[in-house]
């Protein structure tokens, strides 16, 4: 039995929105009074990850990139000893004065805090570039600068989800693939720039009607449409799909066994 997307099938509510507004502000100030010496709640910062791209549901992590001084990028580049170790580490600190009883740990690029309540936010340190990308700490290999674009990222999906593209088709069909991953896959990895990617790319010129238009597609058609996609094209996905907006070259090959679940279950 198919699961097919709905029209606003996912929608996350206005009390968990409102406290995820409440944290944002409390970690941006937190981080601007180490960082900048303001206690800003709202500069310095965006939402990224599905959060920002207008993607997430519920049950989705909250990321946030916060844009830190380029003296700070410079200090922790001249260590030569993981320096991306230690701005992690230096980001944790500040984020423990005002969360000092939750679970804060750095992970790899980012430092997460676990809510008692079960929501997670990851807070990843960047320094702006003069293009309007974005370099970020990579605590691997000894440690490194990587870099990532997620304003274009957020445009692209934007523009094609507006009325006159896919009329809010996008991003319900991305959110719909995150409910049936959390749901019935969630032990399977699938990362949620790899659903928005390849929902971008997959679902060509599929769109909502709006009240008043008819089509000739049956219920069905345009999941079977996503699947086939994937089906025709898997053989290049895990080393060529691209980040819509900044074309960024994915990692998507620990990803794609959970898609192909997730698709065959809203189609079949």
């Amino acid at each position: 039995m198919s699961y097919p997307v709905k029209k606003h099938g996912e929608v996350i509510s206005q009390d968990t929105r409102s406290l995820i507004s409440k944290r944002y502000k409390t970690v941006t100030s937190a981080v601007n009074q180490m960082f900048w010496g303001t206690s800003s709640e709202t500069s310095n910062s965006l939402y990224v990850g599905s959060y920002g791209r207008g993607t997430a549901i519920d049950t989705s992590d909250v990321d946030i990139l916060i844009d830190l001084p380029q003296t700070e990028y410079e200090r922790y580049d001249a260590q030569t000893s993981n320096g991306q170790s230690r701005l992690l580490q230096a980001l944790k600190s500040a984020l423990l004065t005002p969360y000092p009883r939750s679970n804060i740990r750095a992970d790899g690029q980012v430092v997460k805090i676990d809510f008692s309540d079960g929501m997670m936010f990851e807070v990843l340190p960047g320094f702006r570039n003069w293009d309007g990308t974005y370099k970020y700490p990579d605590t691997n290999m000894g440690g490194n600068w990587l870099s990532t674009n997620p304003k274009a990222e957020q445009t692209a999906m934007r523009d094609k989800n507006s009325n006159s593209s896919s009329n809010g088709l996008l991003f319900d069909t991305c959110m719909h693939f995150r409910r049936v991953h959390n749901d019935y896959y969630s032990s399977y990895k699938l990362s949620g720039i790899v659903i928005d990617s390849f929902v971008y790319t997959a679902m060509a010129g599929w769109k909502w009607l709006n009240v008043g238009e008819t089509s000739t597609s049956a219920t069905g058609d345009y999941e079977n449409i996503l699947l086939n996609y994937y089906l025709q094209n898997k053989t290049w996905l895990d080393y060529a799909l691209l980040a819509p907006g900044s074309n960024e070259t994915l990692e998507s090959n620990s990803s794609l066994v959970c898609l192909e679940k997730v698709l065959r279950y809203i189609a079949e």
